[in-house]
């Protein structure tokens, strides 16, 4: 996001950089849930990023305790919007696309830490503008594209079926912040959102054709029963908001290609 906000004003909103530590570029240092939360400007706009994707089941459970502290933080603050960033891991696996109002049942660890940061983001900011964004997988920062690299050779799940492996829903980065600053245009503008969206480009893609797209070499490994086949997010509630183009492999390929310093 700094990377490409940088280069592009957002709305024409000054932006504030929270980071742990005082170094150039970080407007508000606060290590978050660890020490009282900082002064935030009145009526601010908050995007919270901030969490934990893997580890013990204490290093998850920051993902609730981070919350309750930006929530805390904005309610001080009287924000005008908080965006939560939460995950498609909360979702139970379907083969048919999952919408907003779909069961939460996570598979796994980390989905019921972010489930739980939601439900804490929920009760703390009752009757205060909160959207809970559940990102798909985001180019380069997933475990697929975000381990590319010459003289690799990936290994994906096979999945009976799907000749092309696991399906996924992604968004790219410059589409992912220009997305966000779209929604933050949308409160500026005063416009209510909705407590929940989910956060993809439409289209869905196989991780096959992806590294194909990527000149990426790899194989299929033995069978994993565990692997799920299919995570596919309905993105209609967000594209009445922001519209997007279809997704295909090149164009999420051409987007993370486009970041700088990104390994070609």
């Amino acid at each position: 996001m700094r990377a490409i906000w940088t280069e592009n004003q957002v709305s024409g909103l000054k932006i504030l950089w929270q980071g742990r530590k005082p170094v150039p570029g970080v407007n508000l240092v606060w290590d978050i849930g660890q020490n009282p939360p900082v002064a935030l400007p009145k009526g601010v706009i908050i995007l919270h990023l901030a969490g934990v994707t893997k580890g013990l089941p204490q290093d998850l459970a920051q993902n609730a305790q981070v919350t309750a502290a930006v929530c805390a933080a904005a309610r001080a603050a009287e924000a005008q919007h908080v965006f939560a960033m939460s995950s498609a891991a909360v979702y139970r696996p379907s083969a048919d696309l999952i919408h907003e109002e779909d069961a939460t049942e996570p598979v796994g660890a980390y989905g019921q830490s972010k489930l739980e940061a939601e439900a804490v983001a929920n009760h703390a900011l009752s009757g205060m503008g909160l959207t809970l964004l559940r990102l798909a997988n985001l180019a380069g920062a997933d475990a697929l594209l975000g381990n590319c690299g010459l003289g690799k050779t990936l290994q994906l799940d096979p999945v009976p079926g799907q000749a092309r492996g696991p399906e996924r829903s992604y968004i790219g980065p410059h589409v992912l912040a220009g997305v966000l600053s779209g929604l933050f245009d949308l409160v500026l503008r005063g416009c209510a959102l909705p407590r929940v969206l989910n956060l993809a480009e439409p289209g869905i893609m196989t991780m096959a054709d992806l590294l194909d797209a990527r000149g990426q070499a790899w194989a299929f490994g033995p069978p994993r029963p565990a692997a799920i086949a299919r995570v596919a997010l309905d993105t209609k509630r967000l594209q009445a908001l922001v519209p997007m183009a279809p997704a295909t492999p090149a164009t999420l390929i051409g987007d993370l290609d486009r970041m700088r310093g990104c390994p070609q």
